[in-house]
């Protein structure tokens, strides 16, 4: 195992926790994206739910879930998510997807479906999305809007530069305008950059300010790991002054909150990130 992904792992629970979402056939984003942090948040008993399916449509360079033929939509997967989200006795969870550019509406949906489930078995639970971009389809992003999660998170990933690379079907303008139509239904936004990928500091200032533009709260910023080595190379590892530097820069242009370190990631601490989340006056579901 690679040093990088040896932190804070606590075995036997990380074995207990991984039985529990094989017996309901779930899958978490912290498994499927070989996330360095799999260990410390399994051991906080926090995991960001992997629905739609594990296999993606697109190909981007730097993930490594599969690609290929999707399979049809489980219908009982949101009420097999809320139950184990009840039985491991979360109160903040993360639901994200692969993307699904085979579905009308991208699997929008589904999602709505499975936070409707978790909220009918607690309704004070603290639901934050992480979203594909749904191809620029403003009518399926309205679906995850009117569910009112807590948090709606899309990840603009890299600078606009290294889309064609790195994100070859996705569109930085899309992305940002998503956020956008977010914030004007009046929900706390967050977004995340990885860092090392051949970036240069004024593109990551440049990013920061269009997201700050488009109405994004809170920002996470992490080093690039290559999960595999035929997936997109890291071209720079970043020393902790440098994440420091981009941290304070964010929060000078005036985002909420900034976490910014080697092993941040989008969904890393959601619940403590969300602590900063912006007051607004319409987000009871």
């Amino acid at each position: 195992m690679n040093t990088l992904t040896k932190k804070h792992i606590n075995l036997s629970q990380l074995s207990e926790l991984k039985k529990i979402l094989r017996k309901a056939s779930l899958h978490t984003v912290c498994e499927e994206a070989l996330c360095p942090n799999i260990g410390e948040c399994f051991q906080r008993g926090t995991a960001t739910f992997l629905i739609a399916g594990k296999i993606c449509t697109r190909n981007c360079g730097f993930c490594s879930i599969e690609k290929g033929e999707t399979l049809p939509l489980d219908p009982e997967e949101p009420k097999r998510i809320a139950e184990t989200v009840k039985k491991l006795n979360l109160k903040y969870v993360v639901i994200t997807s692969v993307t699904r550019d085979d579905l009308n509406d991208g699997g929008a949906e589904h999602f709505v479906n499975t936070i409707n489930s978790i909220r009918q078995i607690n309704p004070d639970i603290k639901i934050e999305v992480l979203v594909p971009d749904f191809r620029g389809d403003k009518e399926a992003a309205m679906k995850i809007f009117t569910s009112k999660p807590y948090i709606f998170n899309h990840n603009l990933e890299t600078v606009p530069r290294l889309y064609q690379k790195v994100r070859p079907k996705a569109d930085y303008e899309r992305s940002l305008k998503l956020i956008f139509w977010a914030k004007e239904n009046n929900l706390s936004t967050k977004s995340g950059l990885m860092l090392g990928m051949g970036e240069k500091e004024q593109e990551v200032m440049r990013v920061m300010d269009d997201l700050r533009r488009s109405g994004c709260d809170i920002l996470t910023l992490g080093q690039y790991l290559a999960p595999t080595k035929n997936r997109y190379p890291v071209k720079e590892y970043l020393k902790k002054e440098i994440f420091e530097f981009y941290r304070k820069k964010a929060l000078e242009i005036g985002f909420i909150n900034c976490q910014s370190s080697t092993y941040v990631r989008s969904s890393y601490m959601a619940d403590m990130t969300s602590d900063f989340r912006p007051q607004v006056t319409d987000n009871k579901y």
